[in-house]
């Protein structure tokens, strides 16, 4: 094992802000690309002011390291740069000049008219692999609309199959918690990228990537819309049910909830034994898996009436020893309680210069056995600019001095 990275040695200039984007460039430092991450002069990333909570400094004041941005923006530098003035776009074409990865989501044609689109820059660095993410990607009627994550939950199928099922109670669609989409199409744009890295090994050549929320979301419903493209008929919200065998849902126990899945006719079979009731396996309202799935509320209902007569670890223990899959339900404080958890070292502390440390979720990269994790807080504001200028552009101090004095950086 070395100590060096899957990335090492690979330049990413991340022009992105708020989720999609930002998450890209994570994944790329988490693989130990060398990151910088542009923002605005002053104001910074806009996901610095996004969600609920933000770091406090060592007096116990509210800095501007939202929880929102330290969940997309480890393992990168930060540089203040204004693009709307050319001395700004100068800065970043001197920046693409020696990278190999651009990423940006500015609305389509934003960058063009600062000379920072792919065709421009590929003029200075012809090698360079230029990513933009958009909501509804660069071409077609409505590409030049900004978009957010919960409007392509909403138009991409996955709220439609999200939510309380019909016939119930609160019935109707849902939003996922997280903002899945997002992420989703951060992971895909890494993968492309990556893709376009491994190419250019033989080509020698960078290329122009297009990544779209609209695109993601659509692709994301996967094997549910499979199901529409083959049968030509929606797939109903099953709520808490799985989408494969079952039984699969929520259980309530006498202290807590777990979830099972009974994916099999062999599952099904050892949860009847457990359940004392080997009746219920020949039951005609229940002896395929297509038959538990549509008689599924009603099946849900008599397992339940079973397991409130037991202790959710007792059950928990009891399904693992006929080796039936089953999970406690957690709150979020309750998930890092998990000694599986635990075990995967599933959140990191690390030093962060303001807070003085600052604690994260891990990156579930952190297990290639020859490519060590490394961990560093996202950056402040600025943090490195100085440094990026003087290292990679041989500015001087007084040069500097004068960009900051005149709002460029």
């Amino acid at each position: 094992m070395t100590d060096s990275q899957a990335l090492e040695g690979v330049r990413v200039l991340d022009l992105t802000r708020v989720l999609a984007g930002p998450f890209c460039g994570q994944i790329l430092g988490d693989l130990g690309a060398d990151v910088t991450k542009i923002e605005r002069p002053g104001v910074g990333d806009d996901g610095r002011m996004y969600g609920f909570s933000s770091l406090l400094d060592s007096d116990g004041n509210k800095t501007r390291e939202s929880a929102f941005y330290l969940t997309a923006n480890r393992n990168k530098k930060s540089v203040t740069c204004n693009l709307s003035r050319p001395e700004g776009q100068e800065l970043i074409r001197r920046l693409a000049a020696d990278s190999d990865v651009l990423i940006e989501n500015y609305k389509v044609g934003n960058l063009k008219r600062y000379g920072l689109d792919y065709e421009s820059l590929k003029q200075v660095n012809p090698k360079l692999i230029y990513c933009s993410i958009t909501g509804y990607g660069q071409t077609g009627p409505m590409a030049t609309r900004p978009g957010y994550d919960g409007l392509f939950q909403a138009t991409g199928g996955m709220m439609a199959v999200t939510g309380i099922p019909e016939g119930q109670p609160g019935a109707g669609p849902l939003k996922a918690g997280p903002s899945l989409v997002d992420v989703f199409t951060g992971h895909n744009a890494a993968l492309a990228i990556l893709g376009a890295l491994n190419q250019r090994h033989t080509s020698g050549e960078g290329q122009y990537i297009d990544v779209a929320l609209l695109d993601c979301s659509v692709a994301m419903t996967s094997h549910i819309m499979q199901d529409y493209l083959v049968s030509g008929v929606a797939p109903p919200r099953l709520g808490n049910g799985g989408n494969g065998g079952g039984p699969a849902d929520l259980i309530n126990c006498a202290d807590g909830i777990i979830y099972i899945t009974a994916g099999t006719d062999e599952h099904w079979r050892v949860l009847c034994d457990l359940m004392e009731r080997p009746d219920l396996f020949d039951d005609p309202r229940f002896n395929s898996n297509p038959k538990r799935g549509t008689n599924r509320n009603e099946l849900v209902a008599i397992i339940n009436q079973w397991s409130m007569g037991w202790k959710a670890a007792d059950l928990l223990e009891a399904l693992d020893s006929i080796g039936l899959p089953a999970a406690r339900y957690n709150e979020l404080p309750e998930v890092f309680d998990d000694v599986q958890v635990q075990h995967r070292e599933l959140k990191v502390t690390v030093p962060h210069p303001v807070a003085g440390e600052v604690t994260m979720l891990a990156s579930p990269l952190a297990y290639m056995s020859g490519s060590p994790m490394k961990y560093v807080a996202p950056p402040t504001i600025g943090q490195h600019t100085d440094e990026i200028l003087a290292e990679r552009l041989n500015m001087s101090s007084q040069e500097i001095a004068q960009l900051r004095e005149t709002g460029i950086i």
